[in-house]
């Protein structure tokens, strides 16, 4: 995977993060930049370490699947790509909880595995291909933490709209990146 594609995966993987901060970041009377650096901080990391325990899954089950990686590689991303965009497309739950005025660690920590779901299958996908974990799982990592850190910030003012727009954006970047996968494997068997 080159540069360009490792940043726009992590890009994609931390849209939905931004989206639950910038519900989080409303639901604070004045977001503080100490906040926002906590929480970015607790959602990166998680988003961090979910694709690596993705890869070593897939890693094992590599060599039984080679034939077809690539393949497989494009239909997660595909997938995981269109349900972020349905859920951006999604209004707001009628039943929405209250957002506390404050966030526990937990709270954090639980809502920031639940957003790194994607970024675990995404690593399973990544077993499949030449792809550097390390170095991928650090930029969803940071791209979390910067995105989750400004969603935070701008919650408030920005509101849910925006979120559910970066969650679309997300999703077709996701898509974009499994057929980029596809292309390249079957533009070099031909």
């Amino acid at each position: 995977m080159n540069v360009l594609a490792t940043a726009a995966l992590a890009l994609a993987m931390s849209t939905d993060a931004f989206a639950v901060a910038v519900g989080k970041g409303a639901a604070l009377h004045r977001p503080q930049l100490r906040e926002a650096l906590r929480t970015g901080l607790i959602f990166g990391v998680i988003e961090g370490i979910t694709p690596v325990i993705g890869w070593a899954l897939g890693h094992v089950a590599a060599p039984y699947v080679e034939a077809w990686d690539h393949w497989i590689a494009f239909t997660l991303l595909g997938i995981l790509g269109l349900r972020m965009m349905k859920e951006g497309l999604s209004g707001p739950d009628e039943e929405e909880e209250e957002k506390p005025s404050s966030h526990s660690f937990w709270l954090l920590a639980v809502t920031g595995f639940a957003t790194s779901i994607d970024a675990m299958a995404v690593g399973v996908g990544l077993a499949f291909i030449d792809a550097n974990i390390v170095t991928t799982a650090g930029a969803i990592g940071l791209s979390t933490f910067i995105m989750v850190t400004l969603g935070v910030m701008v919650g408030r003012g920005l509101g849910k709209i925006v979120g559910k727009r970066a969650e679309v954006v997300g999703g077709i970047v996701l898509i974009a990146i499994g057929a980029l996968i596809l292309y390249e494997h079957i533009g070099h068997a031909g």
